[in-house]
């Protein structure tokens, strides 16, 4: 029988909210399709054509859940000291887990370039399809872009590297732990044309935060990430020559 009050149990249930706290967060889309009126009443509240109305509700939903999912998770962990607690040894100092977040950009960087050159050898062309539908969202809801760059990043962070990898490290090893949540975390995109790309990802991120036992690693090296694709993305057009 479970020690209910042990910290180890309250910790896996704070998990537990957490995890079930962001798939309610991706699941929220379908209170807005199937609830009668919905729809149609908060479309009223934006101008331009119906797609462009479209386009900002969905812009405008996804950063209103993202942030009440972000609220939400943090209400959960600050009843819960130990959630953090994964690893065993000295967390690596804030000042040195920061730098390697910035390190952690350019390694996340470096292997995408080298999941794109696989996937190119695989036959696989280049793009991702869940990187333009957002970043044509992105473009006439620019709101979009907290849910992008920030809230979007800590919340997957918190999913995958401190709920997921962090529950299953605590019993098996590192690569057995990163292989799952990375997988995991690549099917979350559906994208799975390049789940290769994203797999290499998440077992970069999980890497950052099993070397410095802090989950801010991770998260600084994805908000890099996602901030730098859509500052690319964002101003194409001025690149091109």
């Amino acid at each position: 029988m479970k020690n209910v009050s042990s910290p180890k149990f309250k910790t896996q249930k704070t998990a537990f909210y957490v995890l079930l706290t962001y798939i309610i967060c991706q699941l929220s889309v379908f209170l807005l399709i199937f609830t009668p009126g919905l729809k149609d009443t908060l479309l009223a509240l934006f101008s331009g054509t119906p797609d462009e109305q479209l386009i900002k509700l969905s812009g405008w939903w996804s950063t209103i859940s993202f942030a009440i999912a972000f609220i939400v998770s943090f209400l959960f962990i600050s009843r819960n000291k130990n959630f953090w607690n994964v690893f065993s040894g000295e967390k690596m100092p804030l000042g040195k887990a920061i730098g390697w977040g910035i390190i952690g950009f350019f390694l996340v960087f470096l292997g995408q370039t080298i999941g794109a050159a696989i996937e190119l050898a695989l036959g696989i062309d280049k793009g991702s399809e869940n990187t333009e539908a957002i970043m044509n969202v992105t473009k006439v809801a620019p709101v979009m872009m907290i849910a992008t760059v920030f809230l979007g990043p800590v919340l997957e962070e918190l999913v995958f590297r401190r709920v997921i990898f962090g529950s299953i490290i605590q019993n098996y090893n590192f690569w057995i732990a990163s292989i799952i949540s990375a997988i995991v975390f690549a099917a979350i995109h559906m994208d799975f044309t390049h789940i290769i790309l994203y797999t290499i990802c998440g077992m970069i991120f999980a890497f950052l935060y099993h070397k410095t036992k802090r989950l801010i690693t991770p998260i600084i090296a994805h908000i890099l990430l996602n901030g730098f694709v859509t500052f690319i993305q964002m101003n194409a057009d001025k690149f091109q020559v």
